[in-house]
């Protein structure tokens, strides 16, 4: 199944709500499910969904490690965020896969599942999700 995700500009955008309802509508009850985002300048995380504060805090912390508009960057064919998008990426993730169980993803506690952007202007992303496991008969 593909999504389209738009984005607003750089920020977390929560998945789990999402996948969590497409596996239900799929009666999916064990195995794996699979994310895959096919972009350069965005990516997939795990992260804290409890606290607001440590999603600001990440976002913080990869302007401080990847600044955008650095000098040193030879590509910046898409404005000062382009290259400084694309390295962020390498630190995040393309793909995630996910155990299901009783058709519920087994995330923690405190996590949740979110497409992290990382360009400063909206954008409109694809998403790939696939289910291998179990499902109830229909």
């Amino acid at each position: 199944m593909q999504w389209r995700i738009a984005t607003s500009g750089r920020g977390l955008y929560p998945l789990d709500g999402r996948v969590a309802s497409w596996l239900r509508e799929n009666a999916a009850l064990a195995g794996w499910v699979q994310v895959f985002l096919p972009h350069t300048s965005a990516g997939l995380i795990l992260q804290e969904n409890a606290d607001p504060d440590v999603q600001r805090d990440l976002l913080d912390f990869l302007g401080r490690l990847v600044p955008d508009g650095d000098p040193r960057y030879r590509h910046r064919n898409e404005g000062p965020d382009d290259m400084a998008a694309h390295i962020r990426t390498v630190l995040t993730q393309n793909s995630l896969s996910i155990p299901v169980r009783d058709g519920v993803l087994q995330l923690g506690t405190w996590q949740g599942l979110y497409l992290i952007e990382h360009r400063q202007q909206a954008q409109q992303r694809h998403l790939w999700v696939g289910f291998t496991g179990h499902c109830a008969q229909r």
